[in-house]
């Protein structure tokens, strides 16, 4: 599905990626409200193509261009009996201590939240885990 939204001109590059954080009150009225507030609140785009097209945006101090986005999966670690390809599952972070360790985004990922509800769109690899935790990286949305 192809996502259609407006960004400012300045951040309008192709892999350019960026999280949307949602409406600003402001926006309520604006007519292009539709396509510039499409996004999902908290979830990482990348542009994958610039349109020509650009409209003037009373919030910004300069022009908002239409792009095209897709959603950037969520990467993170879950135990192995819950990795399964289309699980939906209640995302817990793993709560380690371990600052060194080369898996630490993946289990304390700062774009999740324990509790979110998220769907595992592909299983990647075992994770080697200090502690001896049976981990694996997956990918979610």
């Amino acid at each position: 599905m192809v996502l259609v939204t407006l960004i400012g001109d300045s951040h309008a590059h192709i892999g350019n990626r960026f999280y949307y954080m949602g409406p600003n009150d402001e926006c309520k009225e604006c007519r292009l409200k539709n396509v510039c507030l499409n996004l999902e609140t908290g979830s990482l785009y990348e542009i994958v193509q610039l349109r020509d097209t650009e409209h003037e945006c009373t919030l910004r101090e300069s022009n908002v261009r239409v792009v095209v986005v897709e959603k950037v999966a969520f990467q993170a670690a879950v135990p192995k009996k819950l990795a399964m390809d289309g699980s939906m599952i209640t995302f817990e972070s793993r709560k380690c201590d371990n600052l060194g360790c080369p898996n630490k985004r993946f289990c304390d990922p700062s774009n999740l939240t324990d509790g979110d509800k998220r769907s595992i769109t592909e299983v990647l690899e075992k994770l080697e885990c200090p502690k001896g935790e049976n981990l694996v990286r997956v990918k979610m949305e």
